[in-house]
């Protein structure tokens, strides 16, 4: 078990590892570059010496005179037809300007390269005032080193013979040092790489353990929590599991209490009932009449409101427009004036193609089924209760559906209501009843409940005016 202190340490030490080898390969190599073309420079001024006055060329170069077809060739500028040339090779000519001084005025030397694949640039040789021809030497062998190329170079000097310069135990590739520059490079992006990575599912993890918490309450939700990731997180997890189990444990004690007491509160209250069925006043009858069913009634809507928290019941896929309907005929059955509208078409994303650049969209039919994962009871509870509601505070209750691709909204419309949609959001506060409610049956639970059901849905209710009164709009997640 890896704790964040523990990935924190190391990420630190192997970033100034990875860091401290790149920069050291990084180094090393532009050193070892600088040595190699440094010491092609001055086997180039050597090499200038060797030439015009014969002594010995530098360690590693090689004179050798050209056999007398070459030197025809040499002669014609037909330098393509030397042994070990091609017709294709890439042909350099540089001449270099001799030497002036007071005392004497030095040879102008000639320089023929020939490569299979560059033609040198010597624009950007060095030319200062002052520069000696044995300079501009060096810096031409300096150039050859820069380049992996194993040229063929042919030298004369003033109007002597042309002679060969093998000089590739210098300049040519198997001479240059190995570029571990590159390589260091990609050793820096692959430490960085590889620490972001981890970062990012590090913090991965801990996000998706917060969205899963955060909406640990709608259908599907886990019950308890796996625990991955670092030791901290672990923590956490064994911590919030832990949480739950009590704050399960808590509701089940509340709905076991609250069942008790509702079964046994039957008892005495249908003696009650049975007693004020003696009182001969009939206008106190009712009074006690009433009390008792307020009493039971209390009873069961905390009963309902705590199993509704318990978030029990197994969700599974279902019609929410065979529920609806479903629901809006058992109320017609009995003369209730409810209604339900013609549902809206549902507009969905299509998928991304190669040759849009943008997203389309497409329709489904307003008559086709509306699926959705819920608990049917729970549902349906919540459904009837705003129906009631709409009844009770309205004339007639009008139903619609809204539907989009992610989520299905129950829209119920009451008729002739004079309370307003903000007096109605602020009701929905266990046992909060509106000032002209105080005729009307109820305990203040019912909207409680249809908020409650709606979070464990993953949606929620709201309430907007409209021109027929007040529409209280049930959002549920389809899935």
């Amino acid at each position: 078990m890896v704790s964040l202190r523990s990935i924190s340490i190391l990420f630190v030490t192997s970033a100034f590892l990875a860091g401290g080898a790149s920069v050291w390969l990084w180094t090393q190599s532009t050193a070892n570059w600088r040595n190699h073309q440094s010491a092609a420079y001055v086997a180039g001024i050597t090499l200038y010496g060797a030439l015009q006055n014969g002594t010995a060329p530098p360690q590693g170069v090689m004179l050798e005179a050209l056999p007398a077809t070459e030197q025809a060739f040499a002669a014609d500028g037909q330098f393509r037809q030397i042994s070990g040339a091609t017709s294709a090779s890439r042909l350099t000519i540089i001449p270099i300007s001799a030497d002036i001084t007071p005392q004497r005025i030095g040879t102008p030397l000639l320089l023929a390269i020939l490569s299979p694949d560059i033609i040198y640039n010597i624009a950007d040789l060095p030319n200062r005032a002052g520069q000696t021809a044995a300079e501009t030497t060096g810096a031409v062998t300096r150039k050859l080193a820069s380049f992996c190329s194993d040229p063929i170079v042919l030298a004369k000097m003033g109007d002597r013979a042309w002679v060969r310069v093998n000089g590739l135990d210098v300049w040519g590739c198997d001479a240059s040092p190995a570029d571990r520059r590159l390589l260091a490079a990609l050793v820096a992006i692959l430490a960085i790489a590889t620490l972001v990575t981890t970062a990012l599912n590090l913090s991965s993890d801990f996000t998706a353990f917060a969205y899963q918490l955060r909406n640990r309450r709608r259908v599907g939700g886990p019950t308890r929590y796996a625990a991955t990731g670092p030791q901290e997180l672990r923590e956490i997890v064994t911590a919030v599991n832990s949480y739950l189990e009590v704050e399960r444990d808590q509701l089940s004690s509340r709905a076991a209490v609250l069942s008790g007491v509702s079964h046994d509160l039957g008892t005495p209250a249908t003696r009650l009932r049975l007693r004020a069925a003696l009182i001969d006043d009939p206008e106190l009858r009712q009074k006690f009449e009433n009390d008792i069913d307020s009493m039971t009634g209390i009873i069961e809507s905390v009963l309902t409101y705590t199993n509704a928290e318990m978030n029990s019941e197994a969700p599974r896929k279902l019609s929410l427009t065979s529920l609806i309907e479903a629901i809006v005929a058992d109320y017609q059955d009995v003369g209730r004036p409810v209604t339900l509208g013609q549902n809206n078409d549902v507009i969905v994303q299509a998928g991304r193609s190669i040759f849009l650049t943008r997203q389309g969209q497409g329709v489904v039919p307003s008559d086709h089924n509306i699926i959705v994962s819920a608990r049917p009871v729970s549902l349906q509870r919540a459904i009837t209760n705003l129906i009631e509601n709409a009844l009770k505070y309205g004339r007639r209750a009008h139903i619609l559906v809204e539907v989009t691709a992610e989520t299905a909204t129950v829209v119920i419309e009451d008729e002739g209501t004079q309370t307003s949609a903000h007096e109605i959001e602020t009701l929905m506060a266990p046992f909060k009843r509106g000032e002209n409610t105080t005729t009307i049956d109820g305990h203040g639970l019912g909207l409680t409940i249809v908020a409650t059901i709606a979070k464990q849905h993953g949606g929620s209710l709201t309430f907007e005016d409209s021109s027929r009164g007040v529409a209280a709009k049930l959002e549920i997640q389809r899935s």
